[in-house]
């Protein structure tokens, strides 16, 4: 095997992370939406935890992808 193939490879693997990043987000916005459902009065109190949420969940996503592109063009 090259390098080129061994450098695919690997940021395939590194891409894997997106899948629980897009089941993380899923199930973090239909809490939310379930949750402000119920009881629409504590909007103010559970959106930022939703979004602070959604942004930790991103991170990791960010972080997969940088560390695709690292593996690809070092």
């Amino acid at each position: 095997m090259d390098l080129a193939a061994a450098k695919m490879i690997g940021a395939g693997m590194a891409v894997i992370a997106l899948l629980g990043v897009g089941i993380g987000l899923g199930n973090i916005f239909s809490n939310l939406i379930t949750s402000i459902a119920r009881n629409p009065s504590a909007k103010a109190d559970i959106m930022p935890v939703g979004l602070l949420g959604f942004a930790l969940t991103e991170s990791i996503a960010l972080m997969a992808f940088v560390t695709a592109m690292m593996i690809l063009f070092s």
